[in-house]
């Protein structure tokens, strides 16, 4: 098998990190088309990128680049609300798909994707590339050896800074059909972490969300919930864009009866506490071998997933990060919503639900009532 056609779809924030993943994998990967529905954008990622733009077709529909190009390989990298049409339509086409964060809004659209990508026999992954943090990759590993022993509790906590200026440079930020609040788009790279480090199976989710200093968006700039794991263990998580004046931090916290771990920094590339009963390591090794600093919140995880991606394809088995593990952290973000909505304990796994189901969730303040009145 020769290099992968890949073409990407959508060149806007986090779409040089897809270019670079990509140049990073030039002997397996060509970069051969790409597509916005804003022309300059693809001129000048690739121009930023150091690419002679004129070499890669450019599309402003992404049907029209799947019917003219014969791609293997395809990144949707477009507002949360399209990335499962997307995603299908890619799928349907016969290529290998890597969707951005969140792998869809909804439950039902989640296991379409997944279904079809079985049914079509190509890898569809899900694109939480701090998976692949040296330092997550570490406690992952610890994980896998039992070090933590039982598991008791985990946190994940994202204190970041999100103004109107975020907001106006694209109107789908903030919107319940087309994106979710703090939680879907800024927080579930770290709600991802905690539900893969704690067991993943969860019985139940508690919430409280509100939207405290963001009037002009739709969704929440503050979630905090509170679930029991099927294996016994608790977590927590906080997550706001509210912090003054700038992010702060992303931190994951997993305790263990023999094991204590927290990682934080930019994108949780930092290992700040390295604790365990057998003393199999130097801590002090362990943070600098694991330490990174990526310049900005995206880190460097795109370009191992990338490999992954490669691996997985021309070895015919599923991407580490796959189609279940992105509906995963989906459900359980749509799970924290549903409880903020009903006021109650959900219990998972969640049936389908959706952002669209939260369009009115914060009418209460113009009505005078209680959310739970609603």
């Amino acid at each position: 098998m020769g290099k992968l056609r890949y073409g990407l779809i959508g060149c806007g924030r986090i779409s040089p990190n897809h270019i670079a993943a990509v140049q990073a994998n030039q002997d397996n990967i060509e970069l051969v088309a790409v597509c916005d529905i804003v022309p300059e954008r693809m001129d000048l990622i690739l121009t930023q990128a150091g690419m002679d733009s004129e070499k890669v077709k450019k599309y402003t529909d992404y049907l029209a680049m799947l019917d003219g190009e014969q791609l293997d390989l395809v990144a949707v990298a477009t507002e949360s609300g399209s990335h499962a049409q997307i995603g299908l339509d890619c799928i349907n086409a016969g290529c290998h798909v890597i969707i951005e964060k969140p792998l869809a809004l909804s439950i039902a659209d989640a296991d379409c994707l997944i279904g079809a990508a079985a049914e079509k026999g190509v890898v569809l992954c899900s694109c939480h590339q701090n998976r692949f943090n040296k330092s997550i990759q570490k406690i992952r590993e610890a994980f896998d050896q039992n070090r933590f022993g039982s598991l008791l509790h985990g946190a994940a906590h994202v204190r970041w800074n999100r103004g109107k200026q975020y907001y106006e440079q694209a109107p789908w930020r903030g919107t319940w059909e087309q994106d979710g609040g703090a939680l879907m788009n800024q927080c579930i790279h770290n709600i991802d972490l905690l539900r893969w480090m704690m067991g993943e199976e969860i019985e139940e989710v508690f919430a409280y969300t509100d939207r405290l200093k963001h009037d002009y968006i739709e969704a929440e700039d503050l979630g905090l919930a509170l679930m029991k794991f099927s294996n016994g263990a608790y977590g927590l998580i906080e997550g706001t864009t509210n912090v003054y004046p700038k992010n702060l931090e992303e931190t994951l916290y997993i305790f263990g009866d023999t094991g204590t771990v927290k990682v934080g920094g930019k994108s949780v590339n930092i290992i700040e506490e390295w604790s365990f009963a057998d003393q199999k390591d130097d801590p002090e090794e362990v943070k600098a071998k694991s330490h990174e600093n990526p310049p900005n919140v995206y880190g460097f995880g795109h370009t191992p997933l990338y490999e992954d991606v490669v691996s997985a394809i021309r070895e015919g088995r599923k991407p580490l990060v796959d189609g279940e593990a992105g509906k995963k952290a989906v459900e359980l973000v749509l799970a924290i919503y549903k409880s903020a909505l009903e006021g109650r304990p959900v219990r998972l796994p969640l049936e389908d639900f959706s952002t669209l189901d939260m369009i009115k969730h914060f009418e209460w303040r113009k009505l005078g009532t209680s959310n739970s009145n609603l």
